[in-house]
């Protein structure tokens, strides 16, 4: 039993290696955040690399994004194009609990959505990931109740990756059209981006999106038991929506997923 109630049914291992070593800190010119790594497989077209990818908030990395209107000379016609950066991805090593070293690696953003206030990137380091954070499993979306024990773990104000312990308080909260869920353990900027886990199974129930605030005087007040991250049901929705099945369903490919993107860009064009 943690300090503040919650039970957590993990191990020291496991919430070592679920819940502390999947999470990256993500920079971008004018601001940074947290991620999670979702996805670490053999790249089929380069022997010996592997294709990484890691979710975060599209706030974290909005700053990278460009929406231009340009004369396309083909189509006779104005298209919207989206440019963008390179964001770099600091991945952390340890040793149990003794962190070794924080390695920076660039990363290009493969899909956004502001609405749902997730991207995904993919990294530039082709190295195999060890440590990859699960999704809750869709049938188990609905076994969600308050008081379960769930773990924040981000990069609070830039600071290297920690976690903190909490339940969840309130399940569906409606915040801009979209569902979130409400959570006690501390969360400040700086976490967007980072998970928020099931104390009972380790996986990534969503992202750290948001923290209360009230203004008092000339300042603000941070209410940081009062976190919202993605509700789950709208992680699917962005996956598939973007044509990544592939980071949850094994019988899909990332290839197959740029296969279908493209196609659906081209007929967009029609």
């Amino acid at each position: 039993m943690s300090n503040n109630g919650t039970q957590s049914l993990l191990t020291q291992e496991q919430l070592h290696e679920q819940i502390l070593y999947p999470v990256v800190r993500v920079r971008c010119e004018k601001a940074g955040g947290s991620g999670v790594v979702i996805y670490s497989e053999p790249d089929p077209d380069n022997e010996g690399k592997f294709i990484n990818i890691a979710l975060t908030c599209e706030h974290v990395i909005a700053d990278a994004i460009t929406v231009k209107n340009e004369w396309d000379s083909l189509l006779k016609r104005e298209v919207k194009k989206d440019i963008m950066k390179e964001v770099v991805v600091e991945v952390f090593e340890y040793e149990g609990s003794e962190l070794l070293s924080a390695n920076s690696t660039r990363a290009d953003v493969i899909a956004y959505d502001k609405g749902h206030d997730l991207a995904a990137v993919k990294l530039h380091n082709t190295k195999p990931m060890e440590y990859v954070s699960q999704v809750i499993p869709k049938n188990d979306i609905t076994n969600l109740r308050l008081f379960d024990p769930v773990w924040t773990s981000g990069c609070s104000l830039l600071h290297d990756p920690f976690a903190n312990p909490g339940t969840l308080t309130y399940l569906k909260e409606d915040i801009e059209e979209k569902d979130y869920m409400m959570y006690n353990a501390p969360s400040v900027f700086g976490n967007s981006g980072g998970g928020v886990f099931s104390g009972k199974s380790g996986n990534l129930l969503g992202l750290a999106s948001r923290i209360s605030t009230i203004q008092l005087g000339f300042g603000i007040d941070v209410m940081t038991w009062m976190g919202f991250c993605t509700q789950p049901v709208r992680l699917y929705e962005f996956f598939e929506h973007q044509e990544m099945q592939f980071l949850y369903d094994d019988n899909d490919t990332y290839a197959e997923g740029l296969e279908r993107r493209e196609s659906r860009r081209k007929e967009s064009l029609k």
